[in-house]
């Protein structure tokens, strides 16, 4: 039986950890599990120009505080959106660290099929980083063409109502359709009825280590 200790979740930019997993951060801490959040991204330049450079820095905070990872386990690098591909070897450089410092259990980082361009690094470098960890990539479905749902993570009303709270923090993507608490709760429904749970998240296996 698979009891990590030690999670990791990585989020190519501010929120996409919360949007893919944050029930399951919900789930982990609240079972006492150390749980460590890492964002590459602080998504400066994708914000409107009367909100603060910081804006998305200070919201993921708050939104990690709110699934109950501690402050000191929030790991925010300040990548530029869109360039990482062109930082590849930093980023895997990074990842490594990353491992050696925390040394996870279990990783969740982006699907193979996210088409977006920062997560498919995050991705495929987190393969390189963590290929001697346990790891599953987590559903982003305006991102992910094709989704194999083979791990399910079950999750209560209270864990998913953390998860719809840290989202709330982010009030400068508050616009965004994939933000809106329906879509949220219709989601791990869907997951929940697949794996005989009232909720769930579901996520892709693609190394498994007993």
């Amino acid at each position: 039986m698979f009891d990590p200790k030690k999670i990791l979740v990585l989020a190519p930019h501010t929120d996409d950890g919360e949007l893919g997993c944050g029930a399951s951060i919900a789930k982990f801490c609240g079972e006492g599990r150390e749980v460590y959040y890492a964002a590459f991204c602080l998504c400066a330049r994708s914000l409107p120009a009367s909100l603060p450079a910081n804006t998305l820095e200070l919201e993921c905070k708050k939104a990690t505080a709110a699934l109950g990872v501690a402050p000191s386990s929030v790991i925010l690098f300040n990548y530029e959106v869109r360039e990482l591909p062109a930082s590849r070897q930093r980023i895997l450089e990074e990842l490594l660290q990353l491992n050696k410092d925390i040394n996870p259990d279990l990783v969740l980082l982006p699907a193979a099929s996210d088409v977006h361009q920062d997560h498919q690094v995050i991705h495929q470098e987190g393969l390189r980083a963590f290929k001697n960890t346990s790891f599953a990539g987590y559903e982003l479905p305006w991102n992910n063409y094709s989704f194999k749902t083979n791990f399910f993570i079950r999750v209560s009303e209270k864990e998913l109502g953390k998860k719809i709270e840290s989202l709330t923090a982010y009030r400068s993507q508050s616009h965004r359709n994939y933000m809106q608490e329906d879509f949220i709760r219709s989601l791990a429904r869907v997951r929940g009825v697949q794996c005989n749970a009232d909720y769930a998240e579901a996520y892709e296996v693609y190394k498994w280590i007993v």
